[in-house]
């Protein structure tokens, strides 16, 4: 006869047993996640063979346990590092009290975060969105209104101007805008009113702005997409005066280079000129979850009346009081500040590769990329440098961007920097 005790013990033995083959057995390898990934998911991407399952700080590790410095923080959505735990903390504890009204009512939370951003970027009213392609189909709109109600353009004659080059989604607006045949090929017809001019060119801005009906010009400060392009010092100030001068809303695209990625807490900073409506996104929310925003001032804002736009989860509860969090840290953390000397150091140190293999280093604060010879293949690098542990993105053929979480520290830079450097000579 057993004893009660022998019983509870061999219950207790097969218990443990059975979870450890359930862990076995629901534990995947790269491959097998490559392979569901490609049977079950649209091929719309063309991601770097690496199957990640777990991220903290700068640091994410694949399924088979190895650990990576992650060099593109999600196209700079978690500057302020992967999974940070005040950012968990405030969704976890707001996902137990009220996650989504939509905007058919009022929450307690969505006027506590337009209070709060609107006073930290000095903007009269805040229109809340998801993701940052919204962010700029709202950014179009709201300009559009403005251009017939306040401006007196022609109905349906409104025009925005972009950069050659520019990136800002892929949405039908985003790529009407688009001078990237990858973006737009077979997607027409395109979205009407849409102009395209040189990008860093205030001579060609000014010419366009002549045209009366011209109500916006929409740019990113450094255009990330192109291979992180960086204006000449004194553009984005001259793009404010020319913009007052021929009454043309500016539209700055931050959704990248904004929140304390280029060692500012907004990339027009450097400059310190103010943009007429102004779009966020990406690390405004820290990476877990999806948020944007739109800030403008009251003679701009107020052309969107009820009804006239909206979005069902933009301004829930749940993304304000994450939003909040995400730009609490970078104020308390002073990630700006490292931003901006960490990408010092890091540049410093990559312009030491030869120039016959690195001919140009390029970037500000934590948005820097290099643009590699092209006898050597950028995609054959990022998979060495993945096997040497960190991850990083090709863009545009021969560039390849550098974008860690803006919490990185100095050992941690002059680590990834001896990484980049070895792997780029063994190449």
């Amino acid at each position: 006869m057993f004893s009660k005790l022998s019983i509870n013990l061999a219950v207790r033995y097969m218990s443990s047993q059975q979870q450890k083959l359930q862990q076995t057995a629901h534990k995947v390898t790269s491959q097998q996640v490559f392979d569901r990934e490609n049977k079950y998911g649209a091929h719309n991407y063309h991601p770097l063979p690496v199957a990640l399952t777990r991220g903290q700080g700068v640091f994410v590790w694949d399924v088979e346990g190895k650990r990576y410095f992650d060099f593109l923080s999600a196209y700079s959505a978690v500057n302020q590092g992967h999974c940070h735990p005040k950012i968990v903390n405030t969704l976890t504890e707001q996902a137990k009290k009220l996650t989504l009204t939509s905007r058919a009512f009022f929450s307690d939370v969505l006027g506590e975060y337009g209070e709060f951003i609107t006073r930290l970027f000095k903007y009269d009213k805040v229109l809340p969105m998801n993701t940052g392609v919204e962010g700029g189909e709202t950014a179009c709109k709201i300009a559009r209104t403005w251009a017939y109600m306040k401006k007196k353009v022609p109905d349906n004659q409104a025009k925005i101007l972009f950069a050659e080059n520019n990136f800002w989604g892929r949405t039908l607006a985003a790529i009407s805008a688009s001078t990237d045949r990858t973006s737009y090929g077979n997607f027409g017809p395109f979205m009407p009113g849409f102009e395209i001019i040189k990008y860093n060119n205030t001579e060609a801005l000014e010419k366009a702005l002549k045209d009366p009906n011209v109500c916006a010009f929409m740019v990113e400060p450094i255009q990330g997409e192109a291979g992180v392009v960086v204006p000449d010092a004194g553009y984005l100030k001259k793009v404010r005066e020319l913009c007052t001068k021929y009454n043309v809303l500016w539209i700055a695209d931050e959704v990248q280079t904004g929140l304390a990625r280029t060692g500012r807490m907004l990339a027009v900073d450097h400059e310190d000129v103010k943009p007429d409506i102004l779009i966020l996104g990406k690390a405004l929310s820290g990476g877990v979850y999806p948020v944007s925003a739109v800030l403008a001032d009251d003679t701009v804002m107020e052309c969107i009346l009820p009804g006239r736009h909206g979005s069902t989860y933009g301004g829930n509860p749940l993304g304000c009081k994450v939003a909040i969090t995400a730009l609490q840290i970078l104020l308390d953390e002073g990630l700006a500040q490292n931003a901006e000397k960490m990408g010092n150091l890091l540049r410093s140190e990559l312009n030491t590769l030869p120039k016959d293999v690195v001919s140009v280093v390029r970037g500000k604060g934590l948005l820097n990329a290099i643009v590699i010879n092209k006898k050597f293949d950028a995609w054959d690098i990022c998979l060495k440098l993945r096997d040497n542990g960190l991850l990083a993105k090709p863009t545009h053929g021969d560039i390849i961007r550098f974008a860690p979480p803006l919490i990185i520290t100095e050992e941690q830079t002059r680590e990834c920097a001896g990484i980049i450097k070895k792997t780029i000579l063994n190449a």
